[in-house]
């Protein structure tokens, strides 16, 4: 695999059992790759190698005035040299692709498993640490993979090397083989305090990046409740500790760097006072002592390597082990399904809690709890893998035309029903680009920007986009920071449209928005998603006026269905949930729709569920009275 070649077709399956299993298993899939680094780091080592004995023969050549050696030696030289270029550059080419294809494989399983999990990724492992995976540890796993290659290599010349050492001057050679593993494994026992510290830094470095990113969304909070000052203070404590973390690694680091070159230093001086004494006893040439000299001098430059492989294995194997406990999880339900590929259609039924949302119609869901509804949400859409303490899933299947979603391939159930949730995600780009979804063609993407009440938000978009004429150039910046809350709600309720899916589901889509723009979407969303099924959770009157039904869930099953108005009546439970009234003010309205006091309510004691009622129709009126100005 080249990188031109990315991304793969099929990334593979990998073996999530551990870090260190799940490093081989990347390894081995990329055997051709480190193979051909192999080959070219043995062509580089090797004519590295050669040159001190290139020069030794030279040397010699020049005692003994031989010409013909001295040829041969400069021959062997420029040989050396040429083979010590090429071998470099290759192994550069080779051993980057395999760094940059292992994070490519990387990356796409860990986007293969976040598409299959879906919003239940971010419930079992905290969004920071997948944010961590998916970026700085793919980088350390590409960099372990791609110094493997040049580790064996460096290794395999080291040892050849010394073999050669000892057959060539067994009396220095002795003294080399004896000192190069010490000089390999010196480090080693600093590398795990030095990797500590490393990891203690980036955990400070995450918490000022989270605490700055925090910081610059909920800016315009800040500055309205002058709370700047604050943060800042919170920020400036937190970058000092990163600075104290990263002087206390980098000081580690220099250590190691140190007897890096304090060791093969006292290996060099030990090699040149035996040889003198040698040569001058007369037991060694003068071109042997520089020919074993020049090796241990050069052997300095592979043994990095030694001490690369050690730090890279050091920082990837956490990294290795974080991405393995993510790829390692699974959805309760296979993706693959039990039953062909199919869209079906019909009501959408939920056994668990008797929500049943009737074929081509809008229903309203209205329940207590936030988070229970959201669950909800994703339930409906099949995205949900509910697991009990065993890890065994719960509960049945939500039916669609009767067709539970669970035995249906992911990729079908989630084209027959999509989830928008409370917090949509904006991607930076254009504004063609954000509504350059997988759709069915029938809704254009203006009139779904013109249903969701975002007229506003386009001319924000091309004032804030420079040459930009069309809205639809218009540049989003990432996560639509520079819009307000209300207009990255209502874009991403346009691009929910645009899909036109066969049942669509909306978690709180109007919660940014005042109400008049409220009462326009929900009568933009109802035209626009007539004939088709359409699901919405929402508290909002203003919303629940103009669904066909309202099911009110209480404790988990629904515990009324009506229209809004009569249930505003007739329920205290689904009124109290509406209106946020108080516990005194639900058992004062319960009293009186039971029948109690003496004889009716007095004015005061109107439960003001029906004044919301008053409000409606107060809207309602003016909207007819901007249409009749908008006609005039």
């Amino acid at each position: 695999m080249q990188i031109h070649d990315l991304p793969f077709p099929d990334p593979g399956v990998p073996d999530a059992r551990s870090g260190p299993r799940f490093l081989w298993w990347l390894f081995r899939n990329q055997l051709g790759g480190q193979l051909k680094s192999l080959a070219w780091g043995l062509l580089h080592f090797a004519s590295v190698a050669s040159l001190p004995f290139c020069v030794g023969v030279a040397v010699q050549a020049a005692a003994d005035r031989s010409g013909g050696r001295l040829a041969l030696a400069g021959g062997l030289m420029a040989l050396a040299c040429v083979g010590n270029a090429v071998g470099d550059t290759f192994l550069h080419r080779t051993a980057v692709t395999n760094w940059i294809t292992a994070a490519a494989r990387v990356q796409q399983l860990l986007g293969r498993k976040a598409a299959v999990l879906g919003s239940v990724l971010t419930r079992r492992v905290a969004a920071g640490e997948v944010v961590a995976v998916s970026t700085g540890d793919v980088e350390k796993i590409g960099w372990f993979v791609e110094a493997l290659s040049r580790f064996t290599a460096a290794a395999v010349t080291v040892v050849a090397v010394t073999v050669g050492l000892l057959v060539y001057q067994p009396a220095l050679g002795v003294v080399v083989a004896a000192g190069l593993p010490v000089l390999a494994l010196a480090v080693l026992p600093l590398l795990p305090k030095a990797t500590r510290r490393a990891d203690v830094q980036r955990e400070k470095a995450g918490r000022a990046t989270e605490l700055a990113s925090d910081t610059v969304a909920g800016l315009r909070v800040l500055r309205g409740i002058g709370g700047e000052d604050l943060f800042l203070d919170r920020y400036r404590r937190a970058s000092q500790e990163v600075r104290h973390a990263a002087v206390r690694s980098a000081r580690m680091w220099s250590l190691i760097a140190a007897v890096q070159v304090l060791l093969p230093g006292l290996l060099l001086i030990t090699v040149v006072w035996y040889g003198v004494r040698l040569a001058l006893d007369g037991r060694i040439a003068v071109g042997e002592l520089v020919t074993v000299y020049s090796s241990v001098m050069l052997l300095t430059y592979p043994l990095r390597h030694f001490t690369e492989i050690a730090m890279a294995y050091s920082f990837s194997r956490p990294s290795a082990r974080r991405a393995a406990r993510v790829l390692s999880l699974e959805r309760a339900t296979d993706t693959v399904g039990t039953r062909a590929a199919e869209t079906p259609a019909g009501d959408l039924y939920d056994p668990e809690t008797g929500l049943c949302a009737p074929s081509g119609s809008l229903t309203a869901v209205v329940c207590g709890d936030p988070d229970a509804a959201g669950r909800l949400a994703e339930r409906l859409g099949g995205h949900a893998a509910q697991e009990g303490t065993s890890g065994v899933r719960e509960g049945t299947s939500v039916l669609l035309g009767g067709v539970p979603l669970d035995e249906l391939p992911l990729d079908s159930a989630r084209a027959a029903v999509l989830v928008q949730d409370k917090d949509p995600v904006l991607l930076s780009g254009t504004l063609r680009e954000l509504l350059d979804v997988p759709a069915s063609g029938a809704v254009d993407p203006r009139a779904a920007l013109e249903a969701a009440q975002c007229q506003d938000v386009l001319a924000a978009l091309v004032q804030g986009s420079l040459g930009a004429e069309d809205p639809m150039d218009a540049r989003i910046t990432e996560r639509g920071r520079s819009l307000s809350g209300g207009q990255r709600q209502r874009l991403a309720l346009a691009r929910s449209l645009v899909t036109d899916p066969e049942v669509l589901v909306l978690d709180e889509p109007t919660s940014a928005v005042d109400s008049h723009t409220e009462a326009r979407i929900a009568q933009g969303v109802r035209g626009l998603r007539a004939g088709r099924t359409t699901v919405v959770f929402t508290s909002s009157p203003l919303l629940l006026d103009r669904a066909d039904r309202v099911v009110f869930l209480h404790e988990g099953t629904v515990a009324a269905v009506g229209g809004h108005r009569e249930l505003v009546r007739t329920e205290p439970r689904y009124r109290a949930v509406v209106t946020r009234e108080t516990e005194e003010e639900t058992a004062q309205a319960a009293a009186l729709h039971a029948g109690e006091g003496d004889g009716g309510p007095r004015v005061d004691e109107v439960p003001h569920g029906l004044e919301e009622l008053d409000r409606l129709d107060d809207v309602e009126e003016l909207e007819e009275l901007q249409e009749i100005e908008e006609t005039a």
